[in-house]
């Protein structure tokens, strides 16, 4: 059977060697034939009169819709789809810390809470108080109306885009209030004008930028503790079988926290032990587990670290070495659900947005964590009980053994010695080029399984251009080595020596894709040190292997942000000249942003590193 490749050879060699199992790996290639007017964007079904497709010959659909309008209210549903996610996961961690500051002995990282305070112009002191004030404010912007501005834009913004956005018109009413009228704004018959879809899908960037990203991870820091820079070790090989072993896949770690906390008790090892295990441990698998290997050191003793991406999470399953599924948002693949039932894994979800067909739910409440946290510890003890008598493990050796992870915008400015000088002064000699952001998502289309992001990166470090990752293509980018120190030797001779000097590898891991919200906060901090705009700065980004709707909703908030943003595969829109020029050329002269297409790994880093140069020339460096 034919299957997709890997840039993680460990994996190619594993799906080689167990052709009996059907993962996404195997689906790939019977779906490799495409819609052609899927692909343009041009097919509308929003009615009965459809599915209307636009042709040369028939350029208009049944109600007189072109393929500007088409294309626009399919990107601007997209986009409100993606936001929507994000705003659901910013929402639930407000709830938490509501929830949180109501308990009686309530702790806190009370440095986070109080920079987050200060931020919100929040006069309490006693720091209950102080979070009770911030959840409140966070979700009272959230359910604004859409005709006021949520606040806390202001608050966070860098100073020269909320400026450029007030005057484009582009500040955000209530996020969720946005993402309604979007779906209103394309349905049948309503908005036709492709320019005011996309000024839409820029607003819904800046709310999924500013609450969806840079938000959760305060509130998250504020709830788990912050990331802390350290070694780790990354890939199937962090599963040890002789544990009762429980997969997250998400990306909400607050619903885990008091489940961490119960995996860690007495009570819960005499529980495993009695069910012949050494212990309980989680085991990171998409976003929540990169989340929880920055915060390792919050959560060390039951989790056991972080294993890959969404599309490694079925081939782990068929390992035989997981017990238990525990499910809370997407990158949680439909394909475990045939895997698990193969390998007597039972499922359950905390979060009935990720609902699995055969999953049991188990509805997270804030309130009553304790009691959630023993039920899985009940489920995963007497699944390992029933199924390890009938299953055997086969785990291949994989992953590296010390890869670099943690990064915060705060930490690496420690770890620079408390400001960007440094920095600074290695991208103005010229010994690191610049910077580039690879982040997002993995799919199977761009050459295979996280294959265009690796080559990519290879390109991009090659020209002294400094790498930071956040998203699956941060777990792609370990598994694959590059976040290992001994990465430097890829590197060109200026960044082979930075990194060596400093024991670094040339790709930092910035964690899950709510990391690329810490990404923006190092750009700002970069801009803001040189007194320049995000557009002039030398950094581009790229999201090589874009997947899901969340995705181009960063992508809105990059081109809000006024940054270059490459993407391998164009986002269904190619069908619409207007829109396509819009995004890829005429974004220049409103945010400096634009999205640049080119699914060829030499030339596309090429053309970013162009970019680079011509941004450090413009800058006299």
């Amino acid at each position: 059977m034919k299957v997709c490749s890997s840039a993680d050879k460990t994996i190619s060699k594993y799906l080689e060697d167990h052709p009996n199992v059907e993962t996404s790996f195997c689906r790939q290639p019977q779906q490799s034939v495409k819609c052609g007017f899927g692909l343009q964007g041009v097919c509308c079904r929003l009615c009965a009169n459809g599915p209307c497709r636009v042709l040369p010959d028939s350029p208009r659909g049944v109600c007189g819709a072109d393929s500007d309008t088409i294309v626009a209210r399919n990107f601007l549903r997209a986009v409100a789809a993606g936001a929507a996610c994000y705003l659901h996961v910013v929402e639930n961690a407000a709830h938490a810390l509501a929830e949180t500051a109501a308990a009686t002995a309530a702790a806190f990282n009370e440095d986070a809470l109080q920079e987050l305070a200060a931020a919100g112009g929040i006069e309490a002191q006693e720091p209950g108080e102080q979070a009770a004030a911030v959840a409140d404010h966070i979700l009272s912007d959230l359910y604004l109306p859409r005709g006021r501005k949520m606040s806390l834009v202001n608050k966070l913004a860098y100073a020269p885009r909320l400026s450029l956005w007030e005057k484009l018109n582009l500040m955000p009413g209530g996020a969720k209030s946005e993402v309604f009228d979007a779906v209103v704004k394309t349905s049948t018959n309503l908005s036709s004008d492709p320019s005011d879809m996309l000024f839409h899908a820029l607003r819904l960037g800046i709310a999924t930028g500013i609450y969806g990203l840079v938000l959760t991870n305060k509130l998250n820091d504020i709830l788990l503790g912050e990331p802390e820079i350290r070694g780790a070790k990354v890939g199937f090989s962090v599963v040890d079988p002789d544990y009762i072993n429980i997969m997250v896949t998400g990306h909400q770690h607050t619903f885990f926290k008091e489940i961490q906390e119960g995996l860690s008790t007495s009570s819960a090892r005499e529980m495993a032990e009695q069910a012949g295990a050494k212990g309980f441990k989680l085991v990171g698998c998409t976003c929540v587990g990169q989340d929880m290997e920055a915060r390792q050191p919050h959560c060390r003793e039951v989790f056991c670290g972080h294993t890959g991406n969404n599309f490694t999470s079925e081939l782990l399953l068929s390992t035989g070495a997981i017990d238990l599924v525990v499910s809370e948002f997407n990158c949680t693949l439909p394909g475990i659900e045939d895997v698990c039932s193969e390998y007597l894994i039972k499922q359950l979800c905390l979060d009935d947005v990720a609902k699995k067909r055969n999953a049991e739910q188990l509805p997270y409440n804030f309130g009553n964590g304790a009691a959630i946290a023993g039920r899985v510890a009940e489920e995963a003890a007497a699944s390992y009980r029933d199924r390890r008598k009938n299953v055997a493990v086969d785990l291949p050796e994989h992953g590296f053994d010390h890869s670099l992870t943690g990064f915060s915008e705060k930490n690496l400015r420690s770890f620079l010695g408390g400001d960007y000088g440094p920095l600074l002064r290695l991208i103005v000699d010229g010994k690191i080029k610049g910077v580039a952001g690879i982040v997002g998502c993995s799919n199977l289309a761009s050459g295979g399984h996280d294959v265009f992001t690796a080559g990519l990166t290879e390109q991009l470090i090659k020209n002294d251009i400094l790498v930071l990752s956040a998203g699956c293509t941060s777990s792609g980018l370990a598994n694959t080595g590059f976040m290992s120190p001994q990465a430097a030797e890829l590197a060109g001779d200026n960044l082979r020596r930075v990194c060596q000097a400093l024991k670094i590898p040339p790709v930092l891991n910035f964690g899950p894709c709510l990391g690329i919200g810490r990404l923006e906060e190092v750009a700002a901090a970069l801009a803001r040190a040189l007194d320049v705009d995000l557009p002039q700065l030398p950094l581009v980004l790229s999201a090589p292997q874009w997947l899901e709707e969340q995705a181009l909703a960063d992508g809105c908030f990059a081109l809000a942000l006024g940054l270059p943003l490459h993407l391998s595969l164009p986002p269904f829109i190619t069908g619409s000249k207007l829109v396509t020029r819009v995004l890829t050329e005429d974004m220049v002269s409103l945010t400096g942003g634009r999205v640049i297409i080119d699914g060829n790994v030499e030339s596309a880093a090429a053309r970013l590193t162009d970019i680079i140069s011509q941004k450090r020339t413009a800058l006299k460096i």
